[in-house]
């Protein structure tokens, strides 16, 4: 009996240490990432050169890619779309991010 009331108190301590870290350890994610990767076609096929359409939105994002036209799945709605996406939604201090087709 004293093994089962040992594991479950132990069980306990440690989930709530793991709480605990998954709130004080989380990373914010800028929501512009995902606005931008639902526009895109998600197929993953790196043609963009990133291993993923997600990857390839926070480059995006983060100003590391200025062209769309990288994504060769990618249709010119798309390309408008995310566009016009990033006009609509600043960063934080007010900078629009500007891209090229």
């Amino acid at each position: 009996m004293a093994a089962v009331f040992t594991l479950a108190l132990l069980g306990g301590l440690l989930g709530l240490g793991l709480a605990i870290a998954s709130e004080v350890l989380a990373v914010e994610q800028d929501p512009r990432i995902m606005g931008v990767k639902e526009r895109l076609p998600n197929l993953d096929c790196g043609a963009c050169g990133y291993p993923s359409c997600e990857a390839f939105a926070e480059a995006i994002v983060t100003g590391e890619v200025k062209k769309v036209t990288l994504c060769k799945p990618g249709k010119n709605s798309n390309y408008n779309a995310i566009i016009q996406y990033l006009k609509e939604h600043p960063d934080e201090d007010g900078t629009i991010i500007t891209l090229e087709k």
